[in-house]
């Protein structure tokens, strides 16, 4: 199999949400693959563990901030500005969970999630975008859940839609400068943030849906993101890759079985 080591070679990386998870996983990607990268999150423990974790060197720039918070975004276009002067490959990659009945859903948890979810994502794009290089790349960071329905998933779903039609949008918006915007939406992905939110009990029976009969890695999820970003995809744009085992797509053969 080709190795891709140095795609991103003098390019300057941007990943949001980048402690843990899919994040974490893109960012080690990029830099192995000759990106020096930027990474955000909230915590600042959490950061400081990433960037050890990376053992990037001066490739590697921590800013902690909030996606949600506006002067935040400010800070880190400032310092990304000050530091590279430019960017390259951004993925809009900061998001929460929220799961239960769409009659329990309150205004304030609303507000949460839509504010870095989608309010989140905008704005760094548009914070961002005058940093961007022509033929740059953004990916953000969606779910299988716009694409199929599931119960208890309104908020959270509605809110990747919402990113999925913005790389939608900009695909055409930005097209005069070359930059690509794309999405993905992962399956069921093996992180914190689904350890957070799935009981290990129902593990079998999520598994039992998909295809692959697996959980996905966050690796997984890098690899698609580092594919998109490249220039090996230089002729997609505005689309949404759904890296989920079959979830979407196919019916686990097991499952039909059972029935």
């Amino acid at each position: 199999m080709t190795q891709h080591n140095s795609r991103f070679e003098n390019k300057i990386a941007l990943v949001t949400g980048g402690t843990s998870g899919m994040g974490l996983a893109a960012a080690h990607r990029l830099l192995a693959e000759g990106a020096q990268v930027v990474i955000t999150g909230r915590d600042k423990t959490k950061l400081d563990d990433a960037v050890a974790e990376l053992n990037g060197g001066d490739r590697v720039l921590a800013i902690r901030g909030d996606v949600a918070n506006l002067a935040d975004l400010e800070a880190l276009t400032t310092a990304i500005r000050e530091r590279h002067g430019r960017l390259d490959v951004l993925f809009a990659n900061a998001g929460v969970a929220s799961f239960g009945p769409f009659a329990d859903i309150t205004e304030t948890e609303f507000d949460r999630v839509v504010d870095i979810n989608f309010k989140g994502v905008y704005f760094t794009i548009q914070q961002t975008v005058p940093l961007l290089a022509d033929h740059a790349s953004i990916v953000i960071n969606a779910s299988w859940t716009l694409h199929r329905g599931m119960p208890g998933g309104s908020l959270y779903a509605a809110t990747k839609a919402a990113v999925h039609n913005l790389a939608r949008s900009l695909a055409a918006e930005l097209a005069p400068r070359r930059i690509r915007v794309n999405s993905v939406s992962p399956g069921y992905i093996e992180t914190p943030m689904y350890h957070a939110n799935v009981a290990a009990e129902a593990e079998a029976a999520l598994i039992a849906t998909v295809t692959a009969a697996r959980l996905g890695t966050a690796r997984d999820v890098a690899d698609a993101v580092a594919f998109l970003a490249s220039p090996e995809a230089s002729y997609i744009n505005g689309q949404d890759l759904i890296i989920d085992g079959g979830l979407v797509a196919a019916i686990n053969e097991s499952a039909v079985r059972s029935h």
